[in-house]
């Protein structure tokens, strides 16, 4: 194997392991965008609640 070679190989993994981590960025950031959603959810449906629970007291 020539030094060309072994340069191009290393290229190539550099270049898999960069893929790798960008997906792994983006499945991280898609995760804490579905679950900032998701709070926002919830308080909203509490806020709800709350304000439904404080017409009705008599």
């Amino acid at each position: 194997m020539g030094i060309k070679d072994q340069f191009q190989d290393k290229a190539n993994e550099l270049k898999d392991k960069t893929k790798a981590a960008q997906q792994g960025a983006k499945d991280e950031a898609s995760e804490r965008g579905a679950q900032a959603s998701d709070q926002t959810k919830k308080k909203k449906k509490e806020k709800v609640h709350d304000e439904l629970d404080d017409n009705w007291d008599f």
